[in-house]
């Protein structure tokens, strides 16, 4: 098992019910996925520590990426900051930090989050707070696990917003020009729409429409027949959807490396810019 400071987590809160939504935003259709499984996976592929779904009482979630865990809120109606004391504490003993985030964040890259999380690696700094697009991002930003404990008081004490907390711990703010001062960021999303959620349904209905960013796809052995040789660009938002662009289905029969070394036939499988995927037939031992 991993522990130490220098391993981080990833912290999802599910969120219940939205009014202005009529739905959970968790379960929300994207591309053949949902919004959750999206953000979860999306996390996942950007740490080295544990994922988290942090659910309300009783909530029944959509499924959920192979080795990402619930863990349940154990009160219901005090917004977020009591969801990142249940998920920080969940992983105190496996991680020194965490990236959290909410679940309605469809275009959230995985540059982002490492971009956040490096800055985290600061021993003197308990949050990293992204100042982004004009306004501070405290569901997609960086924490110190240890900070589990102060929430949990600071929740007690009636303060129950996450500026508050901003007040007992050392703080490092990221606005634009910092956090694209990483140049993977600044390629692949220059817009900062990784801090783009949706709360209405005309949000969610507009993200929607968009078309799916652009990814490399290339076939190898039997499966570059049929006019699929040489890599190709196609807009894809799931491996699902880039195996469908070329023509295929991963069955048992095709697998997927993901910008040259991840191996899955997740159709679920989040894609972001600047992905490559590489489609090959498992019959040949690929």
């Amino acid at each position: 098992m991993q522990t130490g400071v220098d391993v981080a987590a990833g912290v999802v809160l599910a969120g219940g019910r939205s009014s202005r939504m009529g739905a959970p935003k968790s379960g929300l259709e994207w591309h053949g996925s949902t919004l959750l499984y999206r953000t979860a996976a999306l996390v996942a592929r950007a740490v080295d520590g544990p994922v988290v779904v942090v659910s309300a009482p009783g909530q029944v979630l959509p499924a959920l990426p192979a080795g990402v865990t619930v863990v349940e809120d154990p009160v219901e109606g005090l917004g977020p900051m009591q969801g990142i004391a249940a998920g920080l504490a969940s992983v105190a003993d496996r991680a020194g930090s965490a990236f959290v985030c909410s679940t309605d964040m469809p275009f959230l890259h995985t540059a982002f989050i490492r971009r956040v999380l490096h800055a985290a690696a600061d021993p003197e700094v308990d949050m990293v707070l992204p100042v982004a697009r004009g306004f501070r991002q405290p569901l997609a930003a960086a924490y110190r696990t240890t900070l589990a404990g102060l929430i949990t008081t600071l929740i007690a004490q009636g303060d129950l917003r996450p500026g508050m907390l901003f007040k007992h711990c050392a703080v490092r703010q990221l606005d634009d020009t910092e956090l694209l001062a990483d140049p993977t960021l600044a390629r692949y999303d220059p817009g900062l729409e990784s801090v783009v959620n949706v709360n209405t349904p005309d949000d969610y209905a507009e993200a929607h429409a968009r078309p799916p960013i652009e990814i490399t796809v290339q076939c190898f052995g039997a499966l570059a027949g049929g006019g699929r040789r040489g890599a190709r660009p196609v807009r894809a938002a799931t491996l699902g959807e880039a195996a469908a662009g070329v023509g295929l289905a991963l069955d048992r029969h095709v697998v997927a490396a993901l910008n040259g070394d991840q191996i899955t036939r997740d159709e679920q499988f989040p894609l972001v810019a600047g992905d490559s995927v590489a489609f090959l037939s498992a019959d040949a031992g690929g």
